[in-house]
């Protein structure tokens, strides 16, 4: 395999910021010090909010020792009790149900008591001088402030925070209780509450704390990361990948992506999933990172286009990631739901209808696709359920297309459809972003991570399965629907998918020299999956030329109209290929 040049820490330069960030919390303080003092007011209320997972008394110690407020109030003393709150969110949580719930409409002020927040009111009105501090989630429910910071959180730390037991859920302390339920809960819960009480405070914010790393926190001026989060949708940019290990993880990304070599192994790579990525804004030299949803709810218009924005609002549609099984085992055997079904009993408005592009493959890679033909499903179900219960190993053989897979072959997963990446595969899936909408059917008699068994969902799976996409149906279909669709001087064009039931198009560019693309007013989502190195260009020079590197995903605005992409490097006098993807409209 080629030396790796896969860039783990994309950052977006934001021009004039130099001095617009502090890191070290005497730095921080001095910083809201200076500015506090600055305006002059006998009586400063600063309010520092927090997403859910920010470690709110460790910062609120660190800020009252280095800036000594008259007073300071934690948000929390306003919560509902625990129980309350536990009442509170339990229709949403579906009950025993260890994966799946359902998306809330709660708001954040239905977790805090009115006559609690009014006692914090009137003590933060009783200061007549001096710094008053209030911190954490909901603390402006307690006052506007006439200083506002956000302590943000990216949820990929948030999750490392529930596995490390080192963080609870929105208003209670359940810090040992298993990280896949306290996920399950910000994922139905918590996030969503938080990014309803978030979106309107963006235009609001005077500073940005990134709370990501303790030991480093680091604080940005409210302009400054606007203007970075304005830069963003200007040209083309990448999120932060996060890279996970998983049951049935590989070794191909290791060496493709330079990973840790003594991790045991890695299965997943969200290398476009803003919803779970992180975005790096580099301040004159410092770094501060935010979660990608920050661009999305600030910038939704210009990132995905008035067309996609009209359809799915302030949430990014599309999604790439990795799944590597070379040299590791097969994915769950799995289905999604269909449309109506995630709408009636998850609360998602759309489903996962996905793909699997081959980045690589061992010779003897399969795909798992469609069902054989003459399969019965009742007798389908026996088997499944009886192989959960302890019984034989369930066949899938027997039951499944198994496809032969190489490398660039494209396989179309509509919802409804029985699949499995099989071992010795490298795929890159391309889907739409509902995140967690899989079930589970039959995951091959072995343990999660966490030496227990991972959930099936066999009656949701069961409900969802389209029998009627059997062998020709599927090779029809599903496998390597590939059309040619234009050709020019050292380039050709082809649609490789997605299928006509998935909002998704995908078209794949083989290419010596330049392409030209147009986002044509809506959002598009890249990967260089042939070719060392690419570079993307502004026929206009509208921005400065940016160099991708061999299997990493680009996102390029809508805003950003005509573009041109060429190899570079290393690649000059190779073929390179990008795949790309887009909203239908």
């Amino acid at each position: 395999m080629r030396k790796s040049n896969y860039e783990k820490f994309p950052a977006i330069a934001v021009p004039d910021s130099a001095g617009a960030a502090a890191t070290g919390w005497p730095a921080i303080a001095d910083r809201l010090r200076r500015v506090a003092e600055g305006r002059g007011a006998r009586r400063t209320v600063l309010v520092v909010e927090c997403y859910p997972g920010v470690d709110e008394a460790a910062m609120r110690g660190e800020l009252a020792r280095h800036l000594m407020p008259t007073l300071t109030i934690a948000a929390s003393e306003a919560l509902l009790p625990p129980d309350k709150i536990d009442a509170l969110v339990a229709p949403f949580l579906g009950g025993h149900d260890p994966v799946f719930g359902f998306l809330t409409n709660l708001t954040l002020p239905q977790f805090f008591d009115d006559e609690k927040l009014a006692a914090l009111r009137a003590q933060a009105a009783a200061v007549a001088e001096g710094l008053v501090l209030i911190i954490g989630c909901g603390a402006r429910l307690v006052a506007d402030g006439n200083l506002l910071v956000y302590a943000d959180l990216a949820r990929w730390e948030a999750l490392g925070r529930f596995r490390r037991n080192a963080s609870g859920n929105l208003g209670v302390a359940n810090h040992t209780l298993a990280a896949s339920l306290q996920y399950k809960r910000a994922f139905f819960v918590d996030w969503r509450v938080a990014d309803r009480w978030k979106r309107p405070l963006i235009a609001r914010w005077d500073f940005v704390l990134d709370t990501n790393n303790p030991a480093e926190p680091k604080l940005a001026g409210g302009d400054a990361v606007r203007r970075g989060l304005r830069q963003a949708v200007t040209r083309p940019f990448r999120v932060v990948p996060f890279f996970d290990p998983a049951p049935w993880g590989g070794q191909w990304m290791k060496e493709a992506c330079d990973l840790d070599r003594g991790v045991k192994n890695y299965g997943w790579c969200f290398d476009c999933v803003p919803e779970e990525n992180s975005l790096l804004l580099d301040l004159g030299g410092v770094r501060i990172e935010l979660p990608s949803l920050d661009l999305v709810f600030d910038q939704p218009r210009a990132l995905l286009g008035d067309a996609v924005h009209a359809r799915f609002g302030d949430e990014f549609p599309i999604r790439f990631d990795f799944l590597d099984t070379v040299g590791g085992g097969h994915l769950s055997f799995q289905v999604h739901p269909l449309t109506e079904y995630i709408q009636q009993h998850f609360g998602m408005h759309y489903t996962q209808d996905e793909s699997y592009y081959l980045l690589d493959a061992d010779p003897a890679a399969t795909v798992y696709l469609g069902l054989k033909d003459g399969v019965e499903p009742a007798a389908m179900v026996r088997a499944l359920a009886a192989a959960q219960e302890g019984g034989a190993p369930f066949d899938a053989d027997r039951y499944s297309n198994q496809w032969p897979a190489k490398k660039h072959d494209h396989f179309l997963i509509p919802a409804g459809t029985v699949h499995c990446s099989g071992a010795g595969a490298m795929v890159l899936e391309i889907s739409a972003t509902p995140y967690i909408f899989t079930f589970k059917l039959w995951d091959w008699s072995r343990l999660g991570l966490d030496g227990k068994p991972r959930p099936i969902h066999l009656a949701h799976g069961a409900a969802n399965i389209q029998w009627d996409r059997t062998t020709a149906w599927t090779k029809k279909n599903l496998v390597n629907a590939i059309e040619p669709v234009a050709a020019g001087d050292g380039w050709r064009e082809e649609r490789t998918g997605l299928h006509e039931r998935e909002f998704i198009e995908t078209r794949r560019h083989w290419f010596t020299k330049t392409v030209a693309h147009d986002t044509h007013g809506g959002v598009n989502v890249l990967n260089l999956v042939q070719g060392e190195e690419a570079v993307v260009e502004s026929p206009t020079g509208a921005f400065a030329p940016y160099v991708v590197h061999y299997a990493e995903t680009f996102i390029v605005p809508a805003a950003v109209g005509a573009y041109t992409i060429r190899p570079h490097g290393p690649a000059i006098g190779t073929e390179c290929a990008t795949m790309k993807a887009f909203v239908r409209t």
